[in-house]
């Protein structure tokens, strides 16, 4: 899977009418699909952000888009 189909799919998801637990839910798939594709650290490694930057941009997006508590 490419970033821009990973993009879409998190466009689609935001753009939906879906309650935010839902969202949230997909959103956190969508990372733990870009953690395997990409060979995402779980811990914050700048050798690695610094050469995967599109990657790293898109994963921060979708994780600061989830919304908690509703």
């Amino acid at each position: 899977m490419k970033l821009s189909e990973i993009n879409r799919k998190y466009e689609i998801i935001m753009e939906s009418n879906e309650p935010q637990h839902i969202k949230a839910t997909k959103l956190a798939r969508l990372m733990t699909d870009m953690e395997g594709l990409f060979s995402i650290p779980m811990l914050k490694n700048e050798e690695w952000e610094s050469k995967n930057r599109k990657v790293i941009a898109l994963y921060r997006k979708i994780s600061r888009s989830r919304v908690f508590g509703e």
